[in-house]
């Protein structure tokens, strides 16, 4: 770890298209990598499989090697501009796809990787597998966690990271889903509800938009960078490719209700424990 963390952290989010093609994918990763550096972000984070994409019957047909070859790309474009980015990808395995995030560091180095746990829709739960492990990772000293898209319904899996230090959670998404489910989203409260009210973290979303090529589902957009009150730092509109910054002031983030579920009530402590002992444990695996 850094000796010493840093005050404050300027982070970027960027909202994609879902169902493009990965070298689109690619040219508008790398545009909005230079662009964040350009404004001085020390961080960009991508929506959810940025560099394949989310639309899964062009991704089943991409090979492995075309995917890496994207990523090599991103992690050079990083250590060029010295700056951390957060990538995602759909990869295969000998077990079907995982849904991967890639923490690049501004070496250029791929320092964490993080598998989504909790699958969405028909397709992927058809051709992905689920991860088994939580994110707990070290960013310039300030220890960060992560979940992608429908992973954020389930809190424990960023609150046990809060218990164990983590000060931002990351949260890659991709809302793709017909029209009626999608409004429905931006009308009660969007795809993704703030973590800050019950964990006092910064909340970094990097979602999508745009339609499938079919016509049949849609993106909720509505990115965001909410402070430990759940208060907006920053905010996308729905429909248009756009970056988004804001400035994290880390004394913010005290994870106050984490580490008060720690202590009340007392019979719960020794298994929260555990837990965040479990984590810990697990954070340094590669999903594989």
């Amino acid at each position: 770890m850094t000796a010493t963390p840093p005050a404050a952290l300027q982070v970027s989010c960027v909202q994609l298209h879902w169902a493009r093609s990965l070298d689109y994918n690619l040219e508008r990763t790398l545009h909005y990598l230079d662009a964040a550096a350009a404004l001085g972000s020390r961080v960009v984070l991508f929506p959810e499989a940025n560099l394949t994409g989310y639309y899964f019957p062009e991704v089943i047909r991409l090979p492995a090697d075309r995917i890496q070859a994207a990523l090599d790309r991103v992690c050079a474009a990083a250590a060029h501009r010295r700056i951390w980015a957060i990538v995602g990808a759909l990869r295969p395995t000998a077990d079907r796809l995982l849904n991967l995030a890639h923490v690049v560091n501004p070496a250029g180095a791929i320092v964490h990787q993080y598998a989504k746990v909790n699958l969405a829709g028909r397709d992927e739960k058809k051709y992905c597998r689920s991860g088994d492990k939580l994110s707990l990772f070290d960013l310039d000293g300030i220890q960060c966690t992560l979940v992608i898209c429908r992973d954020g319904r389930h809190p424990e899996l960023y609150r046990i990271p809060a218990m164990a230090g983590a000060q931002i959670l990351f949260h890659p998404s991709c809302s793709s889903d017909e029209i009626e489910a999608v409004a429905w989203k931006r009308v009660a409260g969007r795809a993704q509800l703030p973590v800050g009210p019950h964990s006092k973290i910064y909340h970094c979303v990097a979602n999508t938009i745009g339609e499938s090529p079919d016509g049949k589902q849609t993106s909720s957009g509505s990115s965001f960078i909410r402070d430990p009150g759940g208060l907006p730092l920053a905010e996308a509109g729905f429909y248009q490719e756009e970056m988004i910054t804001a400035v994290l002031d880390l004394s913010r983030a005290d994870r106050c209700y984490p580490l008060e579920s720690i202590e009340h009530p007392p019979f719960l402590r020794p298994h929260w424990l555990k837990m965040i002992e479990a984590v810990k444990a697990r954070a340094h695996l590669t999903p594989e």
